[in-house]
């Protein structure tokens, strides 16, 4: 900036009298940097360019708002908006000036981040982690005391697996066959039926996968993918980035959040009748951010509801371990389908799963993998050439994803330990939920459905009429004025039902119940004390 300031003054003094060049100049120095570039783009480019410099016209950033990709401006992920970004400046100010707000801590209950609220990772997993990372104390007399026998074992064999036995090496682009075999083979454990570990493509979490199926199915607006709504707002924001329409069907609040294929056939053909080609279903099971599992007999509506309408079936079910009710229990839509008779040739389905979720909560290991079945071998390319320009997913994540679809078993020396932290972790998760829901149930005008699966509740929020408008005169929607004002005086981080999709005219918000069992009474006393209060507020 002094040497721009100092070529331009130069260049002043040559350029005009010596009256004009005091004025001038007086302007030209007194500006703070950040507007010398305004007041020489609105002076006369005659006095004002030299001519090394004439050929820029006028002040338009070669990137702004005006001018990047529309697909990136309508793209929107609620989960980490404006009231994640406020929080963290809020934990910034109580970092530099404790008890400058009347809380003493930020509890984000707005992401399924489990390890970052204090949970534990699972010892088996990370021993075999740091085995595979770090091969050469595998060769160390001290490491059969400090790692479990079944650990050890399992870190040769995968690095056996894997070229070159290098955790820092590229992979084959759908991830490393051994541990593609072992994935396939969980499957198949789970499921009873037989799965391809050519199927398998192991992806940085969940998302990438939805990303790369969004990009192969998506053509232009015309193209519409049916998601449920509520929603998790990766489907949203994918559809928005890649140039699709979202096609919404509503989850039945009233039923527990039912998925009612009546429903979905509806909003079906109302898009084929604007002339959009319905692409694909995507169901999220357990649900995200309505916590509901899926009956049996329901899931094969959906699976013969795909079939006969020619439609992609891409079944989120990330949140498989997470079940908390014994009336329900997960089954794959792979598995059902199969039971149901139907094979490659009937249905296409994409199945996707993390190593962010469940009781193991490794979100910042970015594994997981999608399951690909029902397409022909031409597309199958195509997919593989996707897949191909990212050239792998991380090696860490992809043993993860085969740690968690073949932990430790009966007879292993980790299994005690590894069965302990698993219930401990799952227990505690389903008794976290009954007691924010029964809190959320208390709180005057706020209606909570039982959490069945997943790590989320989703309450409906009553407001007076009166907040309503003040939300309006603030140009937030009501939910998410809720939310701001639960953040500012409670240090609460919720995400605003808004950011999700509901029916319209109704209000709710999305929170997780991944806070410590600890601080989960801490949560419901300023939840409690902060509704009261705001309810007393805007009273008619």
């Amino acid at each position: 900036m002094r040497r721009f300031v100092a070529d331009r003054t130069k260049y002043l003094k040559r350029a005009v009298s010596s009256s004009s060049y005091s004025s001038l100049l007086s302007q030209f120095t007194s500006c703070s940097s950040s507007s010398l570039y305004s007041l020489y783009s609105s002076s006369s480019s005659s006095v004002l360019d030299p001519p090394s410099m004439g050929s820029h016209k006028g002040n338009s950033a070669p990137v702004s708002l005006e001018n990047i990709n529309p697909k990136v401006l309508k793209c929107e992920y609620a989960v980490r908006g404006e009231i994640v970004t406020i929080a963290q400046r809020l934990q910034q100010q109580l970092s530099e000036n404790p008890g400058s707000l009347p809380f003493d801590e930020i509890l984000y209950c707005n992401i399924g981040n489990p390890q970052s609220l204090g949970q534990q990772p699972i010892t088996f997993f990370r021993e075999v982690l740091a085995l595979t990372d770090h091969p050469t104390i595998l060769d160390n007399s001290e490491t059969q005391g400090l790692f479990s026998a079944d650990a050890i074992e399992r870190a040769w064999k995968i690095l056996d697996q894997i070229p070159g036995r290098a955790t820092g090496a590229y992979s084959h682009s759908q991830g490393v066959k051994g541990l593609r075999d072992t994935i396939a083979a969980g499957i198949e454990a789970r499921d009873g039926f037989p799965a391809d570990p050519n199927d398998i493509f192991l992806t940085d979490g969940a998302s990438p996968g939805v990303h790369m199926m969004m990009q192969l199915l998506i053509r232009s607006e015309q193209d519409g993918i049916l998601c449920p709504i509520p929603q998790y707002p990766l489907y949203s924001a994918s559809i928005a980035l890649h140039g699709g329409t979202l096609v919404p069907y509503y989850l039945d609040e009233a039923t527990g959040w039912g998925l009612e294929v009546s429903e979905v056939k509806r909003q079906l053909e109302e898009a084929r009748s604007k002339g959009i080609t319905v692409r694909a279903l995507v169901v999220i099971n357990p649900g995200n951010p309505t916590g509901q599992v899926l009956g049996e007999e329901n899931q094969k509506q959906i699976v013969e509801f795909c079939k006969n309408e020619g439609l992609v079936l891409l079944a989120d079910e990330v949140y498989q371990e997470n079940v908390y009710v014994p009336e329900k229990q997960f089954h794959s839509f792979k598995k059902v389908s199969r039971s149901m008779g139907y094979g490659e040739k009937d249905i296409a389905l994409v199945s996707f799963q993390s190593v962010s979720k469940g009781y193991y909560g490794e979100c910042g290991k970015r594994g997981g993998y999608m399951e690909v079945t029902g397409f022909g071998a031409e597309v199958r390319e195509q997919i593989y050439k996707v897949a191909s320009v990212n050239l792998c997913s991380n090696i860490s994540g992809q043993i993860l994803a085969s740690l968690v679809m073949s932990p430790p078993k009966v007879g292993d020396e980790s299994y005690e330990s590894y069965s302990a932290e698993q219930d401990g972790i799952l227990s505690s998760l389903a008794r976290r939920a009954k007691t924010l829901e029964d809190a959320l149930n208390s709180l005057e005008g706020v209606t909570c459905n039982k959490a069945e699966g997943a790590m989320y509740l989703f309450p409906r929020i009553r407001l007076p009429e009166k907040a309503i408008k003040a939300a309006e005169a603030t140009k937030k929607a009501p939910d998410a004025f809720y939310a701001l004002r639960l953040l500012e005086e409670t240090g609460i981080v919720v995400v605003p039902g808004s950011g999700f999709g509901q029916v319209p005219g109704t209000w709710h918000f999305r929170c997780t119940i991944l806070p410590q069992e600890d601080k989960i009474p801490a949560v419901v006393e300023r939840l409690k004390e902060f509704h009261k209060k705001f309810m007393d507020e805007y009273r008619e």
